[in-house]
């Protein structure tokens, strides 16, 4: 058993002081500090007073660090596995593109084979964004391959999507959306031209998320509130790039105010550019121009983002001004929940797996653990009692 003492931990509910964390695989109890005394430990960290806060989940990433999960060659899932935790994420889905569709079942294979065998953040299954979307919303996914939504066609990988982006004005949705239902699989609105109608239908049906929220969809209006409108006037919970460039501060503030903050998802929609210099690269198939922590195709079409996920937790904290177990509850409890996970992933309580990170006040990461073992540390062994700082 190990523990973590002098921590401000953060729970759902606030903030915890005078408290520490005993551990191994799973959290085994939180209790006083003085408490420590009766347990048999091997291993006592001291966190100088920074923050403990659950493993973050980031429910839609396409890469990082030069690797993407689409790539035939090399080992893209394990690079992004190992790199993610300095940003704070214990767990991860990654996320696919609209390409030839056996390139897309070969990245699904490939996911399935890597579950559970990862060395870093862990990957709980893959989010499956297109090719069952609307070519006019298409953001940067390439037209030549989208068509109409077959349950059929992924069937085959039920265990491997745990979220399946569809555009519900598309013919053939609807039973889409039912059969994925019936498979435990949660179906977000995306690259959207739906009506308000189109899209109150598809929720009605059970979809429950919406992909990247405000980016590539339909504008709305008094007259014709569409899928914003629908998303809105339900309980679906709602992506958020918090990167102040997909969407501007102010409407990240009225997002939160008209949902609540259980309804809000962090996310980064991440390429490979992300933890790399600016430049040139390849997202399913077509060239991004990165620069100024912006990426684009030819065209000024925004491409996916560069953001991780400590920076999401930072920016939308001073956007929103929201205290910060509030914050963090977006990338630990509410993925965690819409993964229906949240029994062993998301907060720091007994039983629960040992995913946690440690940082200061700005959100810098200092210590990432994944099912009780360090992952990733920023701060060096000082002393016995393994002081790190």
């Amino acid at each position: 058993m190990k523990a973590i003492y002098n921590a401000r931990i953060i729970t759902t509910a606030g903030i915890l002081e005078k408290y520490a964390v005993v551990y191994s695989d799973k959290i085994i109890a939180v209790v006083p500090e003085p408490a420590l005394a009766g347990y048999i430990l091997t291993d006592r960290m001291n966190a100088r007073g920074h923050y403990l806060a659950p493993g973050f989940i980031d429910l839609h990433i396409h890469g990082g660090a030069g690797a993407d999960t689409m790539d035939v060659a090399g080992d893209a899932l394990a690079v992004m596995s190992r790199i993610l935790p300095q940003s704070g994420v214990t767990a991860f889905l990654p996320t696919t593109m609209t390409m030839k569709f056996e390139l897309v079942t070969a990245a699904l294979e490939r996911v399935r084979a890597q579950i559970g065998h990862c060395p870093g953040a862990e990957i709980l299954g893959c989010h499956f964004e297109g090719p069952f979307i609307n070519a006019d919303y298409k953001g940067a996914q390439d037209a030549q391959y989208i068509t109409t939504p077959s349950f059929a066609k992924i069937a085959g990988f039920a265990d491997v999507i745990k979220i399946a982006t569809i555009a519900p004005e598309l013919p053939g949705s609807l039973a889409f959306i039912r059969e994925a239902v019936d498979h435990n699989i949660v179906v977000s609105i995306g690259h959207s031209a739906a009506t308000y109608e189109q899209a109150l239908a598809a929720i009605t049906a059970g979809t429950s998320h919406v992909t990247h929220m405000f980016n590539a969809i339909a504008a709305s209006n008094h007259r014709r509130p569409g899928v914003l409108g629908a998303i809105l006037d339900s309980s679906v919970t709602c992506e958020l790039i918090a990167d102040n460039i997909h969407v501007h501060p102010a409407s990240q503030r009225l997002l939160y105010r008209l949902t609540g903050g259980e309804r809000l998802i962090l996310i980064t929609d991440a390429m490979r550019a992300c933890l790399m210099p600016d430049g040139y690269y390849e997202l399913g198939g077509q060239q991004v121009s990165v620069a100024d922590s912006t990426a684009q195709l030819d065209n000024g079409v925004i491409a996916g983002s560069v953001l991780t996920l400590d920076k999401a937790v930072a920016n939308f904290r001073k956007t929103s001004g929201l205290a910060l177990h509030e914050v963090v509850n977006m990338v630990t409890m509410n993925p965690a929940r819409k993964l229906r996970m949240d029994h062993c992933k998301g907060s720091i309580v007994p039983g629960n797996q040992a995913d946690m990170v440690i940082f200061d006040e700005n959100i810098t990461i200092l210590e990432t653990i994944v099912k009780g073992r360090t992952v990733y540390r920023r701060w060096p062994h000082a002393d016995s009692d393994c002081q790190r700082l």
